[in-house]
């Protein structure tokens, strides 16, 4: 079994939101490997980067990315971060994945300045920009199909995913 489509992209970028929508529209289930790691570890992704460190963290996130690709078939929506892991981008080679592209100033409208995620605690515009510039090749150089967020509702996210996933 094998996801139907893998989303990768930057806090921000719609990733649960319109994974959900997607696994609607083919009927499928979601799955979002931030949700497993935390599943796995019985608290939050900020309890464990506070408690447990980064390190922790990302083994963790290594490993729910190589279950959901193994096991699930619907729609999976990968961490921002999960892409940094050279296992994890091997894994991602023979997959359907789709870059979900946003620019800094939505990225921060919609993730906020006082935000909650791990990387962004000390001047969380800085960071993310940083966080963005940094993964923006790798993110392009896994996808299969990129669709640009900003401005877009949800719904049109999914239109054109679907549209560029048609044969």
């Amino acid at each position: 079994m094998s996801p139907r489509v893998v989303l990768i992209g930057p806090p921000g970028s719609g990733k649960s939101t319109v994974g959900q929508l997607l696994a609607d529209r083919f009927g499928v289930a979601f799955r979002d490997t931030d949700t497993d790691v935390e599943t796995a570890a019985g608290k939050s992704v900020g309890d464990i980067f506070i408690e447990d460190g980064e390190e922790r963290f990302r083994e963790l996130e290594a490993e729910a990315v190589r279950r959901a690709l193994a096991e699930h078939g619907g729609v999976l929506s990968l961490g921002g971060g999960a892409i940094l892991d050279e296992a994890t981008r091997e894994l991602l080679a023979g997959h359907t994945v789709v870059y979900l592209e946003i620019g800094l100033s939505q990225a921060v409208q919609r993730v906020g300045l006082a935000s909650a995620r791990p990387l962004l605690v000390l001047n969380p515009r800085s960071q993310l920009k940083k966080l963005m510039d940094a993964r923006r090749p790798i993110y392009e150089g896994l996808a299969r199909i990129t669709v640009a967020t900003d401005e877009r509702k949800p719904d049109e996210v999914v239109d054109e995913i679907v549209k560029g996933l048609e044969p």
